[in-house]
């Protein structure tokens, strides 16, 4: 806290520039959420030890009252536990009912078609990423456990490469990447992060400004547990949200974000966290990173979609849907988290619909050896197959097929075509 209060009053010293006007208004923000944080949990340690207080007296004083009649009561209470009905259902544990809530919040289905994807195919050690554009600070390709990343320093700000820079957001979108976070320790719990952000334009200038106008700008510092989201509603009233976190350190972790319209959704890990009604619509976004830590923000596997048509209705029009929603681990039949929701909708179609019997094929794109792209198919058909089946559909109404790389869809050249060709299809029998 002392150390972002230090940074603010370091840049309100400053000359006057439009870049650290920018970063003083979003340190300004995130400090005085920091400050209402620190007030909050000082209420709340005190209301809570009065309350402790109070349950302990309560607690001693019942003891007390108790303890003369407990060994009366204790061989009634063995006789009644050894003839109760084995049918009598057992209380719900708290940690059942913390998994039934995070799955209900795990309802992120992503767009239909995408638009712009990179996965760092191609890219070579310390070179700028080649869908990027800088806007500030800096940013090059590294990696991470031997696979591709893009490091950003600097107070880096990236916006990908787009044919209509000013305006490719449409107004049904998801937005979806990984962000990595080192080990905790107390000796990097102040030094060891920097704080990620996504910033959301719809100034028609088209210029990457920071203004009191911006859509939505998201911030999240990961010592803090929290994500901020301040944003403009459609009558351009500010207004802001935040909610806490649930974040994997010294691993990856995934940001989704829904845009339906005005209806905006967020979600960590699979998990919503924050679902706001009315926000204005963004023409375009950018990734980056403040409070500047060597090696210490690091995002992959960007990926835009647009679009969500309902699933009954694709499936009608072409007796088949496309599944670019189920993900797994790379090279894996692992499905990721963040597919419940789709996974979910899935269930949620054939239930309603008793009498749809579907072929589940598996597809990847032609990156690396025909054999071994088969086998994976094969195996991430079956493990669809397998979740449904845990999820409550009879298995004989599902059938697995891998087909490989021998049904392309779009060119392998591109992260976008390959993109599109890992797919899972369901094919109605």
């Amino acid at each position: 806290m002392k150390r972002l209060l230090m940074i603010v009053m370091i840049l309100a010293l400053a000359p006057a520039t439009s870049q650290a006007q920018s970063i003083l208004r979003r340190l300004e923000r995130t400090a005085r959420s920091a400050a209402e944080r620190t007030v909050e949990r000082k209420v709340e340690e005190k209301v809570e030890e009065g309350v402790n207080k109070a349950i302990d007296k309560a607690f001693e004083e019942k003891e007390t009252e108790e303890s003369a009649s407990s060994q009366a009561s204790g061989a009634t209470s063995r006789q009644a536990s050894d003839t109760a009905s084995p049918q009598d259902p057992a209380p719900a544990s708290p940690q059942n009912k913390r998994a039934e809530i995070a799955w209900s919040k795990s309802d992120f289905v992503p767009g239909d078609e995408i638009f712009f994807e990179d996965n760092l195919t191609g890219e070579k050690m310390g070179e700028f990423p080649s869908q990027w554009d800088i806007l500030q600070g800096n940013a090059e390709v590294a990696q991470i456990d031997g696979a591709n990343a893009i490091l950003l320093s600097d107070d880096a700000n990236l916006a990908p490469l787009m044919e209509n820079p000013k305006a490719f957001l449409p107004e049904i979108f998801t937005l979806e990447f990984d962000f990595f976070l080192n080990e905790m320790t107390e000796e990097n719990s102040d030094s060891g992060f920097s704080r990620y952000h996504v910033l959301f334009y719809d100034n028609k200038s088209g210029e990457y400004e920071d203004t009191d106008n911006n859509t939505m700008e998201l911030d999240w510092y990961p010592p803090y547990g929290e994500i901020e989201c301040h944003y403009s509603t459609a009558s351009y009233e500010d207004r802001s949200a935040s909610a806490q976190l649930e974040l994997n350190f010294g691993e990856w972790n995934h940001l989704a974000i829904s845009f339906n319209k005005r209806a905006l959704k967020i979600y960590i890990n699979g998990i919503r966290i924050i679902n706001l009604p009315n926000v204005a619509a963004p023409m375009r976004f950018s990734i980056g990173q403040g409070w500047s830590q060597p090696n210490t923000a690091f995002i992959r596997n960007v990926r835009l979609a647009k679009g969500a048509v309902p699933l009954y209705d694709r499936m009608m029009q072409d007796e088949k849907f496309i599944s670019y929603g189920i993900t797994f681990d790379v090279s894996k039949s692992v499905i990721k988290p963040e597919s419940a929701g789709e996974l979910t909708r899935i269930v949620q179609l054939l239930k309603e619909n008793p009498s749809l019997r579907f072929s589940v094929k598996g597809h990847t794109d032609a990156t690396g050896s025909a054999s071994a792209n088969q086998t994976l198919s094969e195996a991430r058909a079956e493990a669809v197959v397998a979740r449904l089946v845990e999820m409550g559909i009879d298995r004989s109404r599902l059938s697995a097929k891998g087909l490989g790389q021998n049904s392309p869809i779009a060119d392998n050249s591109t992260d976008e075509g390959r993109a599109k060709k890992r797919r899972v299809e369901f094919v109605k029998l």
